[in-house]
């Protein structure tokens, strides 16, 4: 039986992968996980039965803002691939960073059937510097009651934040 996002306490530690590891995972298109590799299972302390059929949500770690997540979701549901930094949650409450390159996966016709994803150890100071932001936006979420002009708010931080630092989504991530 998986154990919900909501009864998982926050332990404050960091857990690591190797950097000859990758997680890999694959989720249909409502984003319920369709494969975990075994570095997945090691890393998020989940059995594959606990993972396959969860959402990918399940290891959200509460510190994620939420519009890095339409960021990612609205580029992938128009076909582009898309790179991010994210915090995730391991079962025992543990944090770990990845580098997550996600895809699109397509059937023989061309339509998108569902999501692929590599995550990589991210780069330490790059971290420093992308938690600075994603605290940004957390901010702006938590001052609005309202979870959608919360959500709205926040993806208006991020794309203001982005037009002051000149670059792109794509530009910001690869010149950390």
């Amino acid at each position: 039986m998986t154990v919900a996002r909501s009864q998982i306490v926050l332990s404050g530690r960091e857990r690591f992968f190797h950097e000859d590891e990758i997680i890999v995972s694959k989720t249909d298109l409502t984003g319920k996980i369709t494969y975990a590799n075994r570095v997945f299972i090691k890393v998020s302390g989940y059995t594959e039965d606990e993972l396959l059929g969860a959402p990918h949500s399940l290891i959200r770690h509460p510190d994620m803002p939420r519009a890095v997540f339409k960021l990612l979701w609205d580029r992938l549901m128009t076909g582009h691939e898309i790179f991010a930094y994210v915090n995730n949650m391991a079962r025992n409450g543990d944090n770990y960073w990845v580098l997550a390159h996600v895809t699109p996966s397509y059937d023989a016709g061309g339509t998108i059937v569902g999501f692929h994803s590599n995550r990589r150890v991210p780069e330490r100071s790059k971290i420093a510097i992308v938690e600075g932001v994603y605290a940004a936006l957390r901010a702006e979420e938590h001052r609005h009651e309202d979870r959608v002009r919360a959500l709205q708010a926040s993806t208006e931080l991020l794309h203001a934040t982005l037009q002051a630092a000149g670059k792109t989504y794509d530009e910001w991530i690869w010149t950390l």
